[in-house]
């Protein structure tokens, strides 16, 4: 292991503590790797170890990343998500292939998904836009991970109002998706295109009440005004199950 990289892990392990780390579990279903930093920390070491690297070129950036990400530790992966992210103006369509392989590999939990995908992926797809086909085939992956990241990686540029057909494409094929967290990823990015397209979204929910998942759903309107999400939600069966949940 590059000698920065065990720096940057002692330097975590020596910031940890046991009441941050058992908390730090409880935003998880899955089993997580957790040194027990807080977030404030773990931003200070990642800024501080970045100021050591900027000099480097993509490449070895990025080689540094992956030896993050390999170490299986949580602190590690947000560092690798965010020193990635620092690379956004370098970026070439050659990239795409790294991240796949990196979000199909590494990503074991929601939180590490959305910070590589809202802001390396999301940075990506606003430059090279001939990628979201590519982004699409996510959605039919067995990994659940690769599903959420179909979506979530279009958070920030569906803030901007960007991509409509494609946010509402990826909806559907992942719209009967029985984990719940990709149901959530969706309906999260439903929710922000709703901000900029809310009559669109309100009407594509409509669309599709009677299949669409309650949480999904709820996700998806939650930003509308109250009398938009009772007409989201008008016309499912009171005997549906799901509705209990």
């Amino acid at each position: 292991m590059n000698a920065l990289i065990e720096q940057i892990s002692a330097e975590l392990e020596a910031s940890s503590d046991e009441k941050t780390r058992l908390s730090g579990r409880r935003f998880f279903k899955e089993e997580i790797r957790l040194h027990g930093v807080k977030s404030a920390s773990v931003s200070s070491i990642c800024k501080e170890y970045l100021k050591l690297v900027k000099a480097d070129s993509k490449e070895e950036i990025f080689g540094l990343c992956e030896e993050l990400f390999q170490t299986g530790y949580f602190e590690e992966s947000i560092i690798a998500c965010n020193w990635a992210e620092s690379q956004s103006k370098y970026f070439t369509p050659g990239d795409f292939e790294l991240f796949k392989r990196w979000i199909d590999t590494y990503v074991s939990n929601w939180a590490t998904c959305d910070v590589f995908c809202n802001h390396t992926m999301g940075n990506f797809i606003e430059m090279y836009p001939s990628f979201l086909a590519q982004l699409k085939r996510f959605t039919k992956s067995p990994n659940r991970w690769m599903r959420r990241a179909a979506a979530v990686s279009l958070i920030v540029p569906a803030r901007k109002g960007l991509f409509l057909q494609d946010i509402l494409e990826i909806a559907d094929s992942l719209l009967h998706d029985r984990d719940d967290l990709v149901q959530k990823g969706y309906g999260w990015m439903l929710k922000v295109a709703s901000q900029k397209h809310q009559q669109v979204i309100l009407n594509f929910v409509v669309a599709r009440r009677a299949t669409m998942p309650r949480t999904a759903l709820r996700y998806a309107i939650e930003k509308m005004p109250k009398d938009l999400k009772l007409i989201a939600m008008e016309k499912i069966r009171v005997d549906d199950p799901s509705s209990h949940n």
